[in-house]
């Protein structure tokens, strides 16, 4: 071939990969270009809500029926974290004869079981938010199995690492050298070569598709250059590759004003998005305050805030069903990006409860342009409300809704708006909608929920 048509031939397929490359970013899951705070996917704005059996979804055995029921009812957002701490689960390497592990051979079928939920999750087109390191595999019991205790593999010791053999503490004590790898901290390169390895794995499957978000880890102690490694390491691969992906961190400490959120907050240039699940400890009128402080938090740099776990289950400790439920909806009504509710039994999972708020949250967003509203932070619209009675968000002009966790009766002003209104209520627990019902404007409207429990009160200016 001449030098001429050599050169053509290599410009072609560059152009080729450039125009494919443009088309997969198009196709992928970004942060939404007209509304910051939220993301879109397939180049329409996208609200990610859901709930799950289980974190580490891809190791689950009925994985297409619990994908099929969750799509059934509305959600499209699932966590999974890349753990392998439950009975039945694999591990990622290579396991010897001898019980112990070769961190240079991986376990192939627990890399098929990964890459059969990227694809079943992407053909109904769910979102999944990665936790690339699942901190508590990396602590007590769990540490004891765990490829990386040197005692359990044939490439490294702990003398020659420093890793601990035993880790009897609970994560929030960082007793684990294993975080504290990276250049900025120990400098360990002998495990940090094996972490990339782990890590480059994952990618080598997930930046082949285009639903896929990135969390460092699972309620994290350890100091940001942990994270910041990480999230620096997986945006270098992906833009080799052409891919645009978003990150984050989670940590640990419930009240999000704590100093270890900075890391995240104050760093949009290393995360692109920020998951607040931490705040779903929170009860009641406390839980709406505070995440509205943090999306006043991100105003001169907007960016989608995350709830990949939402607590809340009689069977658990941070919380019981109602605080769970009525976390989900403040957390949209509250303008955030995500909601998911977290795993049984700190969580409602998928149960009846979580489908019937699915779906009807699903309702809602079908006749309510959430990417256009706005939340009364303040509740200043509402007046005879009492704390944690009633929570607005509106398209000024156009519509009011008015979630209700608990029943309840409150005035709306309407002072500013001109014309008519119709207003329709939402059985959130039947997932149906009362017949619509005229209001007059401008006063103050008093809406009066039509029984106890959860209801979402929609108000929408009359066409003429």
């Amino acid at each position: 071939m001449r030098t001429f048509d050599r050169m053509v031939a290599f410009v072609v397929v560059v152009l080729a990969a450039a125009v494919c490359a443009q088309s997969f970013a198009s196709r992928a899951i970004d942060i939404y270009q007209k509304n910051p705070r939220y993301w879109q996917y397939k180049g329409e704005p996208v609200l990610l809500i859901g709930g799950t059996v289980d974190d580490n979804l891809f190791q689950i055995p009925n994985l297409k029926a619990h994908l099929d029921l969750l799509r059934s009812v509305g959600g499209n957002y699932v966590r999974n974290t890349m753990s392998s701490r439950d009975d039945g689960n694999l591990w990622p390497f290579k396991k010897l004869a001898d019980g112990r592990y070769d961190l240079d051979e991986f376990d192939e079928a627990y890399w098929l079981r990964f890459e059969n939920f990227l694809k079943e999750t992407h053909k109904r087109d769910i979102i999944v938010q990665i936790e690339v390191w699942a901190t508590f595999d990396y602590y007590r019991d769990n540490w004891e199995v765990n490829p990386f205790n040197p005692k359990n593999n044939i490439n490294y010791t702990a003398k020659e690492t420093g890793l601990p053999a035993v880790v009897k503490t609970h994560p929030t004590r960082t007793e684990n050298n294993f975080f504290w790898s990276v250049p900025a901290e120990r400098n360990q390169k002998t495990v940090l070569k094996y972490q990339e390895r782990f890590v480059n794995k994952i990618l080598s499957y997930t930046l082949d598709f285009g639903n896929v978000l990135y969390c460092m880890d699972n309620e994290t102690s350890v100091t940001p250059e942990w994270g910041w490694y990480w999230s620096k390491f997986i945006k270098k691969r992906a833009a080799d590759e052409g891919v645009p992906v978003h990150t984050t961190e989670m940590w640990d400490n419930w009240d999000l004003a704590n100093r270890q959120h900075n890391a995240t907050f104050d760093h949009p240039e290393i995360f692109s998005f920020v998951d607040i699940s931490q705040n779903n400890h929170q009860k009641g009128q406390a839980h709406w305050d505070n995440a509205q402080k943090q999306r006043n938090r991100i105003a001169k740099k907007l960016r989608p805030l995350n709830n990949v776990k939402i607590y809340g289950a009689d069977t658990g400790r941070f919380g019981n069903d109602r605080d769970g439920l009525e976390r989900f909806w403040r957390n949209i009504f509250g303008g955030l990006a995500s909601a998911r509710f977290h795993r049984p039994d700190s969580g409602q999972g998928l149960n009846k409860n979580a489908q019937a708020h699915l779906k009807s949250m699903s309702m809602l967003i079908a006749k309510l342009d959430i990417f256009k509203t706005t939340p009364d932070s303040a509740s200043r619209l509402l007046s005879d409300r009492s704390d944690n009675e009633a929570y607005l968000t509106y398209i000024k002009g156009r519509q009011y809704a008015v979630y209700f966790p608990k029943g309840g009766s409150v005035k709306l002003d309407l002072a500013s708006e001109k014309g008519d209104f119709t207003l329709q209520w939402l059985d959130v627990a039947k997932s149906k909608w009362q017949k619509a019902a005229g209001v007059k404007a401008p006063r103050r409207v008093t809406l009066a929920t039509p029984g106890k429990g959860h209801w979402v009160g929609l108000l929408t200016k009359t066409q003429r």
